[in-house]
């Protein structure tokens, strides 16, 4: 749970009245500590800490982090508290119910499952400390602002599916070339399994040969089949050529069986 994090920057941010502190880590994710906000909902702190310890995803990506706070002289120090990524802190506010806790803190804590997450990760985004309840209304008027605004919106989603597609396609693709590979594709190279059985072949025939020439005849071997299929390469060898491949080899074992046996 403990890690040790690099803090760039710390916002605070007005949410109906509220202020809520959040920090943005070297790596650029967004982290909440989580007490000051069950402080402000009025929900016990204790008790909502062994939930996120007892929660099989929360409590992996929890982590204690150095936080200025303002005390009661209103003198700013560090604190360490217990954050949550800013993309969990929904599930956290989720796990509370509203239906179990005082009536006067129920809309409240609505509230804060309704909107807390947009408004954390706008402040980060766009700068916005504070949730401007007028802002949908602007962005519904024809000022060339607002028409940038929905412009940038639709070119950012476009993106952010094309970023997704680019990147589905490319695990597609290396599925494919996994899969081709594996089976043995006439277009592409051997398998791992036929290399293999290739460079036994190989050892086989050089080991019957240094047997009868006293050298090593490793590299020999290689050449040879180097040579005759027109690779640099056993692996490179094309999957169309593997079984005339291991009959060559086969067949100078044989000869060489044949005329040196034992």
């Amino acid at each position: 749970m403990d890690r040790s994090l690099s803090i760039i920057e710390q916002k605070t941010v007005e949410f109906y009245g509220d202020e809520i502190v959040a920090v943005r880590a070297k790596d650029g994710t967004v982290y909440v500590p989580v007490r000051p906000i069950c402080d402000l909902l009025g929900v016990s702190w204790s008790s909502q800490q062994n939930r996120i310890n007892r929660d099989e995803v929360l409590s992996t990506v929890a982590t204690n982090i150095s936080v200025f706070v303002t005390n009661t002289q209103g003198q700013e120090q560090h604190r360490t508290m217990l954050c949550l990524p800013l993309d969990y802190i929904s599930g956290f506010l989720f796990g509370l119910s509203a239906g179990r806790v005082r009536e006067d803190i129920r809309d409240k804590i609505i509230r804060y499952k309704k909107e807390c997450y947009q408004v954390l990760a706008e402040a980060f985004q766009e700068g916005r400390l504070s949730p401007d309840t007028d802002f949908e209304a602007l962005l519904r008027t024809d000022s060339p602002a607002a028409q940038a605004y929905r412009t940038f919106q639709a070119l950012a989603k476009l993106a952010r599916h094309q970023l997704i597609l680019e990147s589905r396609l490319d695990q597609h693709e290396e599925r494919l070339e996994q899969l081709e590979s594996t089976i043995g594709d006439p277009g592409r190279f051997v398998t791992p399994d036929q290399a293999s059985q290739i460079s036994q072949a190989v050892k086989t025939v050089a080991l019957k040969l240094g047997k009868k020439s006293g050298h090593n005849e490793y590299g020999a071997i290689y050449g040879e089949l180097y040579r005759k299929f027109g690779i640099t390469g056993y692996k490179q060898l094309p999957a169309s050529k593997y079984q005339q491949a291991m009959n060559w080899l086969n067949e100078w074992r044989e000869n060489l069986e044949e005329t040196n046996p034992g």
